[in-house]
């Protein structure tokens, strides 16, 4: 388990005071917070309420969930503890050198944190790191970086989304790295490498198998083809001679017709052409 320094404890009690809790209570957060990269903690602590979870400027969970004064001051005591972890002041006592490795077997060498160790300054402060021979390494959660030192040659590997839980060399062969996180044995040489200065990528995003189908673009219906109109029936032809008469209008008419001849205005050959006309139409 990781040991503090004098200083350390020193700044650790003084932080302790100023926010009313316990020396233990204190260093176990500042463990837990260690473990996070400093930006974040999962913890167990009895005076803390019990279970909770503290997140840099953005979650705050404790075990009594409806005590906001106790979300506070967890939150207020994160950020001072979290402050330590990048300060100047050494900490954590180094950890012993580990023993040697024997000869063509795995061996885990996961330490606690360190400070100071030379590691390039953007990948944060190492949850845990390790060394055996000419080979060291050190793990970043907060930047979900791995930097191994082989031979004084330093490569930065991208851990994705691996929760490292330890690391192992086998002696045997190119002397291989390999990790274990939550998908199990992972090696070294399958993770992408990145530059020293290289930001963290950004979280894969994950796709959304139940969206919703896109709304179908309209589309006007184009216009009905008119039906075609039949001809009108033609206007029945009128009948020769003229509009057709009624019986009685035609007697009427020979009538008149007499009449005229009797006086001399019409001939006799006007009236027999039209009275042949006048009874055509019967």
């Amino acid at each position: 388990m990781n040991t503090l320094t004098d200083a350390g404890r020193a700044l650790v009690s003084d932080i302790a005071r100023r926010h009313g809790v316990s020396d233990d209570a204190a260093i176990s957060l500042l463990f837990a917070l260690s473990a996070g990269g400093g930006t974040q903690a999962q913890f167990s602590i009895p005076e803390l309420g019990g279970m909770g979870q503290w997140q840099r400027g953005g979650m705050i969970m404790v075990g009594d969930m409806f005590n906001q004064g106790l979300k506070y001051r967890v939150d207020a005591l994160c950020n001072d503890l979290s402050s330590l972890l990048y300060g100047a002041t050494p900490l954590f006592v180094p950890p012993p050198a580990p023993a040697p490795m024997s000869s063509g077997g795995p061996s885990l060498y996961f330490a606690g944190s360190a400070q100071g160790s030379g590691w390039p300054a953007e990948l944060g402060i190492p949850s845990s790191s390790g060394s055996q021979n000419n080979l060291r390494y050190a793990v970043f959660p907060a930047t979900h970086r791995l930097a191994v030192d082989y031979g004084g040659t330093v490569t930065i590997y991208d851990t994705l989304d691996h929760q490292i839980g330890g690391v192992s060399q086998q002696q045997s062969g190119d002397q291989s790295l390999t990790f274990t996180s939550q998908y199990g044995t992972v090696r070294v040489a399958d993770l992408p490498v990145v530059s020293p200065g290289a930001e963290p990528p950004p979280p894969p995003v994950q796709p959304m198998w139940n969206a919703p189908a896109p709304d179908p673009v309209f589309q006007p219906a184009p216009p009905p083809t008119p039906l075609p109109v039949p001809p009108a029936p033609p206007a029945p032809a009128p009948a020769a001679g003229g509009a057709p008469m009624s019986t009685d209008d035609i007697f009427a008419k020979l009538e008149r017709l007499a009449e005229l001849r009797q006086r001399g205005i019409i001939t006799d050959a006007d009236f027999e052409a039209k009275k042949a006309d006048l009874l055509s139409r019967l």
